[in-house]
């Protein structure tokens, strides 16, 4: 058993899974330096300066995205093996690192290598491991737990690109992605090294805090689950995927396009900068609802409207024309991170258990990054070809209405792991 003197401290007076979600807030935030919506900010300096059409920085975006993918169920499998503290503190020494490297861009292959490390590093890697850690300390009370770590998105969302738009104005582009790389250092090292602990049976603790004797089996079964071979069989990580391919790379697509879309209908870059934090906010105050009807409602039928609400997105993007509809997007589209984010830390755990989860959500999310490689491809050839984003915008909706018809094919995810436990003789 080990030994953490802030968890005796802490736990005399809270559930120490509360501290960890602390911790998985603080790493969601820190992802937003391998964020699509921060680089939407750095799209026209650094095209720009190195002389990039936007086809050409979404290409090296989208392969670096790509490439990225391919790693992280490698990830998954370290997580699973190592644990997720040791793995968060070497992906955040990485990602500082990364983002030093950011700032000597020198041409188009460059910025490729960069995209890739920080995609793999901050939205694949970081949000891997943290969702990890929060589903190991919850598990009646998860989809909530995990809504509230995605809180440290949303701040993100709020504060990244501002920041982001106020040091390239000061300091220049290169110099803004140093203070990204430091701050990623300061903020998240010291909290995981000091807060983090793997599982609650490392010191005696419990999933929730309470030790379960009804349905759900004694707190010894809450490490049970599919393995990734078992997963693989059922339809339902296949309709996870699809959903996760759609609502990933048509929310970078969105992110990473946000201001040029704005800026295209003639608005200022400086405006659509600032409708992140409209985003944001909504994010904030709806996250905490889509984790408790998580817990409560049928998880198809939240895969369904969260589809739904992407293409609400695809749709009011398409129509900003005024600072009016600018933020009826940037409330629709702050729903639609609420729902995704949270939704897709929660299936994994739900479907398949913690046995294998980082095998096997290290695979599923591997399919999301791909995703993300894909959504900001059209958009680019959009740009440069017709001139417009709004034709290929309301084209997308079709991927998520898809979807919608999937969702009614989502079988219950008890019934998933209980014939995959039967099958390996738990």
């Amino acid at each position: 058993m080990q030994s953490n003197p802030l968890y005796a401290l802490i736990s005399g007076r809270i559930f120490y899974g509360w501290a960890i979600v602390a911790t998985g807030f603080v790493a969601m935030f820190v992802s937003g330096a391998g964020q699509s919506h921060t680089f939407s900010v750095f799209l026209e300096p650094v095209s720009s300066e190195l002389g990039l059409s936007h086809t050409e920085w979404s290409s090296a975006y989208g392969i670096a995205t790509l490439a990225a993918a391919f790693g992280l169920p490698h990830m998954g499998r370290l997580t699973d093996r190592y644990g997720p503290k040791r793995m968060l503190l070497i992906v955040a020494v990485l990602l500082g690192i990364a983002c030093l490297c950011f700032g000597a861009l020198s041409g188009f292959l460059a910025l490729g290598v960069v995209f890739a490390v920080l995609r793999f590093l901050g939205q694949g890697s970081v949000m891997l491991n943290a969702s990890n850690l929060v589903s190991r300390w919850f598990d009646v009370r998860r989809g909530f737990a995990l809504s509230l770590m995605a809180l440290g998105f949303s701040l993100s969302m709020a504060l990244h690109p501002p920041l982001a738009q106020w040091l390239i104005e000061l300091v220049g582009w290169r110099e803004a992605w140093i203070w990204m790389g430091v701050s990623t250092w300061l903020l998240l090292l010291p909290v995981v090294w000091l807060l983090a602990i793997n599982r609650p049976s490392d010191v005696g603790d419990h999933a929730d805090g309470v030790v379960r004797t009804d349905a759900r089996g004694p707190a010894g079964s809450a490490m049970r689950g599919l393995t990734r071979h078992q997963a693989l069989r059922t339809s339902a990580f296949y309709i996870i995927c699809g959903g996760l391919l759609s609502l990933s790379g048509l929310v970078t697509a969105l992110h990473l396009f946000q201001v040029a879309i704005f800026t295209s209908h003639g608005l200022d870059s400086a405006v659509a900068a600032r409708v992140f934090p409209v985003s944001a906010i909504t994010m904030v105050v709806c996250v905490p609802v889509i984790g408790k009807l998580l817990d409560r409602a049928p998880t198809h039928w939240m895969f369904a409207f969260g589809q739904l609400v992407m293409m609400g997105s695809l749709f009011a993007a398409s129509q900003v024309t005024s600072i009016g509809t600018a933020l009826v997007y940037a409330l629709v589209f702050g729903l639609n991170n609420a729902v995704t984010l949270t939704l897709f830390s929660f299936v994994w755990p739900r479907f398949f258990g913690l046995a294998h989860l980082g095998s096997i959500q290290g695979l599923g999310q591997m399919i999301g990054v791909v995703g993300a490689s894909l959504g900001a491809l059209p958009l680019g050839l959009a740009w440069d070809r017709l001139g417009s984003y709004d034709e290929t915008l309301m084209a997308l909706m079709l991927l998520p209405a898809v979807c919608v018809v999937l969702a009614f094919f989502l079988r219950p995810p008890v019934d998933q792991l209980n014939d995959g436990e039967a099958q390996s003789g738990a």
